[in-house]
């Protein structure tokens, strides 16, 4: 229950309450959303048939990091695990910084967190009392990781127990409420949002913006299949805990498969009650959504869904970046300090405080980020996900142990994660909204650079290494 609750809890984030309004329904419409979640669900399946055989190969933390390694060497495994801790680490300050969207949607007009010093980032501003709460919970969570793997594992059990209830509760309440209009659904393939912001569209012409043919569903389509690798990432986290832990091949498909097809859920119900609810799709629409179909409770009902997945977001993504790191501090690629085991807690200490050290930037930074580090966690997650089926296709090959329809899945799965970073990376034309914006391609840029120079300062490890 505990490995589930990890999987389910890395899987729904913040974003999966904030981005029907930001990215989803303007980019891809109720009915865009929903094939594409299903679609993606379904890819993601196939993927984690791939997981399922090699964790119980090589059950040690680092998970497809450690699988490259074994099966395409040391370099081939740096690039695949320095993708990787962008896809996971990214995850933590980005759910940090929903703390305040939570209190601020709850409390009304009361802002009790907008006090002290404030200051603006791409037009948002940032106060003092956002950054203090986000802040300390950052710090609590964290605490709790060095505990140990069990502990933490209680908390995310409870968060994850209850982020799916609320979200059940939710969606059975709103979508059934007098309330819901399906005439709010519209338009169902979503819109252009560049084109409708620059013509300062309103309710009333926004159909003129709807995508609309052949090729406007396929774009909306793929514009949010593109980012299922995000969406859905936090499944893979179970590799990451698999020295903590024990796993089958059946219990690991079992547990993969339904937080999958729970994230899946989560999704679409999310995207149909914030269109239900509210004609042209607000920023911030499901806090607003659930208040307007239900009243207080709905925004009770919100309010602990939104905690319990920003919380089981920040607790899963922590452990999961600091043992990859551990795992590839242990490999020589990171610093010797990282791959360090508290003697007492038996955590990886030194990698969790500065998985928290860098998670402490998110509250000082606007959430008008967000879609930013959607595509670097989107781009490090389909990497991952690449060598994990390719890696699969090596060992059933050496070891002459898979059958041939997880040969036949694998291949797919490569198949896939290559279309996904094609997508994502490569502007198609007629295409709108599914390829990265120029602010993503200059993280990635940034985030390439740094690597290679991490990479140059510790070659000569290696060489030795090799040498000796």
């Amino acid at each position: 229950m505990h490995v589930w609750a990890l999987a389910f809890g890395c899987v729904i984030g913040w974003g999966s309450f904030v981005n029907p309004g930001k990215k989803f329904l303007p980019n891809s419409g109720v009915a865009g959303t929903t094939i594409a979640m299903v679609l993606g669900a379904m890819v993601m399946i196939i993927i984690a048939l791939s997981y399922a055989y090699m964790v119980p190969k090589y059950p040690k933390a680092g998970g497809e990091f450690t699988f490259t390694k074994m099966c395409f060497g040391k370099t081939t495994a740096y690039i695949c695990g320095w993708f990787l801790v962008a896809a996971y680490l990214t995850n933590v300050p980005m759910n940090s910084t929903a703390i305040g969207l939570i209190v601020d949607g709850l409390d009304g007009t009361a802002n009790i967190l907008k006090f002290g010093f404030h200051y603006e980032i791409a037009g948002f501003e940032v106060y003092l009392g956002e950054m203090l709460l986000s802040t300390a919970i950052l710090i609590l969570f964290g605490i709790l990781n060095i505990l140990g793997v069990k502990k933490a594992g209680i908390v995310q059990t409870i968060l994850a127990s209850l982020l799916v209830v609320s979200v059940v509760a939710l969606s059975v309440t709103a979508l059934a409420s007098s309330k819901a209009s399906g005439v709010n659904f519209a338009p169902i393939w979503g819109f252009d949002k560049s084109a409708a912001i620059a013509a300062n569209a309103t309710t009333e012409n926004i159909n003129e913006f709807a995508h609309s043919g052949t090729m406007g569903v396929i774009s909306a389509i793929l514009a949010t299949f593109a980012i299922a690798p995000w969406a859905y990432v936090g499944f893979d986290t179970i590799p990451q805990a698999a020295e903590e832990f024990k796993f089958s091949y059946k219990k690991v498909s079992l547990i993969m498969l339904v937080a999958i097809l729970f994230g899946c859920f989560v999704y679409s119900a999310n995207n149909a009650v914030a269109a239900a609810a509210l004609a042209n799709w607000p920023d911030r629409v499901l806090l607003i959504a659930a208040e307007e179909l239900l009243g207080v409770f709905g925004k009770l009902l919100i309010g602990i869904a939104v905690s319990c997945a920003v919380l089981s977001g920040i607790m899963g993504f922590y452990l999961a970046s600091s043992r990859l790191m551990y795992s590839m501090a242990r490999d020589g690629y990171l610093p010797e300090m990282f791959g360090e085991i508290d003697e007492k807690h038996g955590t990886p200490k030194n990698a969790i405080l500065f998985c928290i050290l860098i998670s402490l930037s998110g509250p000082l930074l606007g959430r008008e980020a967000l879609g930013w580090f959607v595509d670097m966690s989107a781009i490090g997650a389909s990497i991952g996900y690449f060598f994990t089926c390719a890696a699969t296709l090596v060992t059933i090959k050496r070891d002459g142990d898979g059958s041939r329809f997880l040969i036949v899945m694998a291949s797919i799965g490569v198949f896939f994660s290559t279309a996904f970073m094609v997508l994502q990376l490569v502007p198609i034309p007629g295409l709108s909204g599914v390829h990265f914006g120029k602010e993503s391609y200059i993280m990635l840029v940034v985030w390439i650079a740094i690597g290679a120079a991490f990479y140059l300062k510790r070659v000569k490890h290696f060489r030795n290494e090799l040498a000796g």
